[in-house]
């Protein structure tokens, strides 16, 4: 007589435990909060435009990862303006004024989006920016750039969420239309 192996499981018996587990897994994924999402793809997309602003202003600097902080007067570097005129070569624009913008964009934006203050329009004007830098500057670079322009859309569409200052001012403005006018009626 043949020694018994234990029964196996049966291929339904496989599935419905796959399925099990993967409807968990979604379940899990459904639960994670979109002000999560938001804020750690303001702060994602804040810090790599922030470090690219980095590069291009001497005097001032401030890195929160490397925790290093330089405070002075601003200003644009040499480098920079030689990167705009030497590699960049947008057209139509002026190497000078095409770095100053890019190195104020990449400083102003950054920090509306970390703070959630005006979020969508700090995420579309740094949206308009990757897209440039994709068709004049690094057309090859479409992966990175594909990215960021996800976490981008991600902020247009549905803005800062609730750890942002965008929510507070909503919930204020809310909270005062809500409230009567009760001095109206009192000058008639």
């Amino acid at each position: 007589m043949m020694p018994s192996t234990p029964a196996s499981p049966t291929r339904g018996t496989l599935s419905a435990a796959a399925s099990a587990a993967l409807s968990a897994a979604i379940s899990t994924a459904q639960r994670v909060p979109d002000s999560l999402i938001s804020a750690l793809g303001r702060f994602s997309i804040a810090a790599i435009f922030w470090k690219s602003g980095q590069t291009k202003v001497e005097g001032f600097a401030i890195d929160l990862i490397d925790r290093s902080v330089a405070l002075g007067w601003p200003h644009l570097s040499d480098s920079a303006v030689a990167l705009f005129r030497d590699e960049y070569r947008l057209p139509l624009l002026d190497p000078m004024l095409a770095a100053t913008a890019a190195a104020f964009a990449e400083h102003f934006f950054p920090l509306l989006l970390l703070v959630g203050l005006a979020t969508r329009f700090a995420a579309a004007a740094l949206l308009g920016m990757t897209m440039v830098i994709q068709l004049f500057v690094y057309p090859d670079a479409y992966p990175t750039h594909g990215v960021w322009a996800t976490v981008l859309l991600v902020l247009i569409a549905r803005g800062g969420g609730t750890l942002s200052l965008d929510h507070q001012i909503a919930c204020r403005c809310q909270h005062a239309q809500q409230i009567p006018d009760t001095y109206s009626n009192a000058a008639m």
